[in-house]
């Protein structure tokens, strides 16, 4: 096995994850017949709202009589495509910006003026929590970016991060939901978080939130964060407590998963069979430290290859890290430098740790690194060109070791999400 075949197999591992994940195969198969005596009113948000969109439209418009369709969806700077019947917005992500509050305040008129004739069908895939932001009375969009910015310079885990949000959001949390009663409403969602739990996907905005205002106090305090006097406020004020589950809101409301984590890995596991390696799915929902992740990861590959076991370890989830230096990366970059560290004159084996949507920190930009590669050759290489994986891990700076080498993973847009894809090839 050639080192030059090891990364043709990680690629073909993750090309598998990401297509089981394509909008144009997972969303036809469970679109709704459009209403008979109503609108169609197309509501999108997330990474993979465009290409959502564009599914959905492909189906309705081909049939005869067309449904009366009108819509927004918004998705990240650089992930969208042409819509015909559905107004597209591009907004900010990780941290949201104008466009990500243009694109709510249009969602929640749009599903405000929503009648009981009406279908409100709602496409949600991972990012819309910050693609969707409507803040609440007294809190502004600047303030609320300055708290997500803290959350996440924190390692606060996503299911934190979202708590935070949805109780200084006017959409997230069951709100857009209650916004559209009594209409009735659809959710078609492309599962990225771990557990596929519906309140967290996206935030929440068509589910009621088994979480509360305390809960998020306590997430702040518990990460040191000290936010604006007017988030404090807001976090204080039981006007902007969120839906329970329980509400009338959801009277009308189904929620669909049309794409998770674990259908991606079952992807990959299959491809993997094939090529024919040893499959062991570590788990579809694994968070924690990325560099504490890959040590563990690192040592069960160690183990494998004593063992003589030519194996593929497959993993998913959402790994943090809390930033301490001023390099750049982002969690699966770090997850991959963590790695490539603890693997230092092990032979045999490679990885490939990306963002199924094709970007992994950076900047926001669509052209930012989905991930990285590590193949036996890493550690001789970064040595000849005097680069210590040790000192680039402690300043974060996983893009700067990865770019230097010439191994950083740039897919571009994927127009999907479901979360983080790992893999450990053992070639023995």
């Amino acid at each position: 096995m050639t080192i030059e075949d090891q990364r043709r197999n990680l690629m073909k591992l993750f090309e598998a994850a990401v297509a089981a994940a394509n909008p144009l195969q997972c969303v036809p198969p469970a679109l709704p017949a459009p209403p008979t005596d109503g609108r169609l009113i197309i509501l999108g948000a997330g990474k993979g709202s465009a290409a959502m969109v564009q599914a959905a439209e492909t189906h309705y418009l081909s049939l005869d009589p067309r449904p009366d369709i009108i819509g927004c969806a918004v998705t990240r700077h650089g992930f969208s495509l042409p819509a015909r019947a559905v107004e597209i917005i591009e907004g900010g992500h990780p941290v949201p910006d104008e466009g990500s509050a243009t694109a709510a305040r249009r969602a929640l008129e749009l599903a405000r003026h929503a009648t009981e004739k009406d279908l409100v069908l709602v496409l949600l895939s991972g990012g819309a929590s910050a693609l969707w932001t409507a803040p609440v009375d007294g809190v502004t969009l600047g303030e609320k970016q300055e708290v997500t910015r803290a959350l996440l310079a924190s390692g606060a885990r996503i299911s934190e991060i979202n708590c935070v949000r949805k109780h200084l959001s006017g959409i997230k949390g069951g709100r857009l939901a209650r916004a559209a009663a009594p209409a009735r409403l659809i959710t078609l969602a492309i599962s990225d978080v771990p557990g596929d739990d519906p309140s967290a996907i996206g935030s929440g905005p068509t589910v009621g939130d088994p979480t509360t205002l305390s809960d998020a106090r306590q997430i702040l305090k518990d990460r040191g964060i000290e936010p604006p006097p007017s988030v404090a406020a807001a976090l204080c004020d039981d006007r902007n407590e969120t839906p329970v589950p329980e509400g009338a809101s959801f009277a009308h409301a189904e929620y669909v998963l049309v794409s998770r984590p674990a259908d991606a890995l079952k992807a990959a596991a299959d491809v993997a069979a094939k090529l024919g390696y040893e499959v062991q799915v570590l788990g579809d929902s694994i968070e924690g430290e990325a560099r504490n992740v890959a040590a563990e990861h690192a040592e069960l590959a160690r183990s494998c290859l004593a063992a003589g076991k030519r194996t593929a370890l497959l993993s998913g989830g959402e790994v943090t890290v809390t930033v301490t230096g001023n390099g750049k990366g982002g969690p699966n970059q770090e997850y991959a430098l963590s790695l490539a560290n603890a693997l230092q004159g092990s032979d045999a084996i490679s990885a490939l740790a990306a963002d199924t949507d094709g970007t992994d920190g950076g900047e926001g930009a669509a052209d930012d690194p989905a991930g990285a590669i590590v193949d036996p050759t890493t550690g001789e290489r970064a040595t000849g060109l005097g680069l210590n994986p040790a000192k680039f891990l402690n300043n974060n700076d996983s893009t700067g070791f990865f770019r230097a080498l010439g191994d950083l993973l740039v897919t571009g847009p994927t127009r999907t999400n479901v979360n983080d894809f790992r893999v450990i090839l053992v070639d023995c």
